[in-house]
């Protein structure tokens, strides 16, 4: 009867490097000894990154549940069914946007553009489907081209020319903007069809309760599925890997943050669309900057650019890609606009939504100073922008005050971010 045998860490070690001592302490990722120590290992690293100012995304987390904690406590319509699909349509618009913001702030620059870029491929979007009579898929398709076009341009000039990101993209904030008024012509407001499939973007809604717990359903065991033959995969490698009890807790936390929303939605209209989407791009995302050589690079170039270069990565592609990146969702974002408000019109892109689409990345937990941060950030920082956007609403507190304190929120964030890296470069961590 033979016996499988699994090389082990120590073993890898020695096959590695024959002339070290066979009783020498091999050199062991310490995030794979993390991984291997289980939930009590994670508890030990969490307590050690808190020391070291590695907060990650702990303060947006608390500070969501405090502000509906006071929202719900001044009304109680705020944590209702549909205030809360409510502000589940509405942050997709300005999370989408943030999707492609935090491409760019993970390099350590920024893009001023985005705004006027979504308003201008709403207006191409209309303007096609709606005067000219195009086909709206057709339409759909030029307008999400045309936001990827003008985001490389944008890319060319910073990556090519040197131009420096800031002026680059202010100077396409104007010029867009002024675009997307000559584009609307005189009347300045196109209505677009509120059964087409960019009016249903945000008003269609899966109303069978089964869609909403089987989505829930697909996402808790294809999750489990999928960390369960990774483990598997692991341990025939010799490689450390996660208890099944891990596994299991982590796949419990996601089955309720997945069907508790589900309920909620399934108390009002259903399941919505737009949540759907957003979901998708979350996903598709997170996996393109963790899994794949792309995002692995542009992590690297938030680093260091100089040590990019000579590891051989391609700076200039990788720049210009992500500011096409972040064209490709301002202009999602601006259809997903348009779908709300079933037109496009002169105000598209315009008023505080630059500032909310900048403030949800950096709110969720992307630093500003590049290298750190994930496409999920944008889900808690625009949770927070739109949550108390509807919460002083319900209170009828007027706009002005909404912006002052959507703006204090945002300085806290950036001043903890601050604080952060100054606290991690004296851990030695920076």
């Amino acid at each position: 009867m033979s016996t499988e045998h699994h090389t082990s860490a120590e073993e890898v070690a020695q096959l590695a490097n024959p002339s070290a001592p066979a009783d020498a302490i091999p050199a062991v990722d310490p995030r794979l000894l993390v991984r291997e120590q289980g939930l009590s290992g994670y508890l030990s690293e969490f307590g050690r990154k808190m020391r070291a100012g590695d907060l990650g995304s702990v303060p947006v987390v608390i500070g969501l549940i405090v502000i509906c904690g006071i929202f719900q406590g001044l009304n109680a319509n705020f944590l209702s069914p549909e205030n809360l699909t409510n502000i589940a349509i509405t942050m997709v618009a300005t999370g989408m946007m943030a999707v492609g913001i935090i491409f760019v702030l993970l390099l350590g620059e920024i893009d001023l553009s985005v705004g006027s870029v979504s308003g201008v491929s709403g207006a191409l979007f209309a303007v096609m489907a709606v005067t000219h009579g195009v086909n709206q898929w057709v339409a759909i398709l030029a307008a999400v081209a045309a936001g990827a076009l003008i985001g490389a341009i944008h890319g060319f000039f910073f990556a090519r020319i040197g131009a420096p990101a800031f002026a680059v993209t202010l100077s396409g904030l104007l010029f867009w903007s002024g675009a997307m008024l000559q584009i609307l012509g005189s009347n300045g407001t196109i209505n677009i069809d509120p059964d087409g499939p960019v009016g249903q973007l945000t008003t269609y809604f899966f109303t069978d309760v089964a869609a909403g717990y089987g989505l829930a359903a697909v996402a808790v065991v294809g999750y489990f599925l999928a960390s369960f033959f990774d483990n598997r995969r692991r341990e025939a490698a010799g490689i450390p890997s996660r208890p099944v009890s891990e596994i299991a807790l982590r796949t419990g936390l996601l089955a309720l943050f997945t069907f508790g929303p589900a309920a909620v939605f399934n108390q009002y209209k259903g399941l919505p669309l737009a949540v759907v989407l957003f979901v998708l791009v979350l996903v598709g995302t997170d996996f393109i900057l963790r899994r794949t050589s792309f995002g692995r690079s542009i992590f690297a170039l938030g680093g260091s650019v100089e040590a990019s270069r000579r590891a051989g990565i391609n700076v200039t592609g990788i720049r210009i890609t992500v500011f096409a990146i972040a064209g490709t969702f301002a202009a999602i974002g601006g259809l997903f606009w348009a779908s709300k408000i079933a037109a496009a019109n002169q105000s598209a892109g315009a008023g505080d939504l630059l500032m909310n689409v900048i403030a949800a990345a950096v709110i969720g937990g992307t630093s500003l100073f590049g290298g750190r941060g994930r496409t999920w950030n944008a889900l808690l920082g625009v949770m927070v922008i739109t949550s108390i956007q509807y919460g002083l609403a319900l209170q009828g507190i007027a706009t002005p005050i909404q912006y002052m304190i959507t703006g204090a929120v945002l300085l806290a964030t950036v001043v903890i971010d601050s604080v952060t890296r100054k606290t991690q470069k004296t851990a030695g961590r920076a």
